[in-house]
């Protein structure tokens, strides 16, 4: 690797490493005021919204979650009676997770509430910075997504099922 490089991939790292807090101190902590749901829990709803009954490994592998901590995560979501676990008719070893109506709604609500937030600060930008900020956002997202397809294996959870 040359040196140039060697600059590239240290000043990415760095900016990644940067971004997390900034977007913490920007919008997340706002938010955090409006639900008692930790990040964690709201990222487990998302994934049930989307991808409906999963077992807790799956749910692992999603999140990139040491299966452990998503059962603490769900044993909070079931106390709320926003999950439930079913367990599989198939193979009783196997834990499955659904999301529940009242589920469904706080999780879309709490969404919405998220979304407001983030657009009344958005909303301060000029046409130029949102401009710049869109694209750069999507373009993140893109290398995001290839580096986790590319390594899908990265954390301690194994994820049997790479379909996305």
């Amino acid at each position: 690797m040359i040196e140039n490089d060697t600059l590239s991939i240290d000043s990415v790292i760095e900016n990644l490493i940067s971004i997390h807090p900034l977007l913490s101190k920007s919008f997340t902590r706002s938010i955090r005021s409006k639900t008692n749901l930790n990040p964690g829990s709201l990222y487990v709803l998302g994934a049930l919204t989307r991808h409906g009954m999963l077992s807790m490994s799956e749910i692992g592998c999603k999140l990139s979650m040491p299966k452990p901590h998503v059962t603490g995560l769900v044993d909070k979501l079931i106390a709320e009676n926003l999950v439930e676990r079913l367990y599989d008719p198939k193979d009783r070893r196997i834990v499955n997770v659904h999301i529940t109506e009242k589920g469904v709604a706080d999780f879309y609500a709490i969404k919405l509430e998220i979304s407001q937030e983030l657009r009344l600060k958005l909303q301060k930008l000029d046409s130029e910075t949102l401009k710049v900020m869109s694209e750069s956002t999507q373009r993140v997202k893109e290398i995001l997504i290839k580096i986790v397809q590319e390594n899908p294996h990265t954390s301690d959870t194994v994820c049997y099922k790479t379909e996305e």
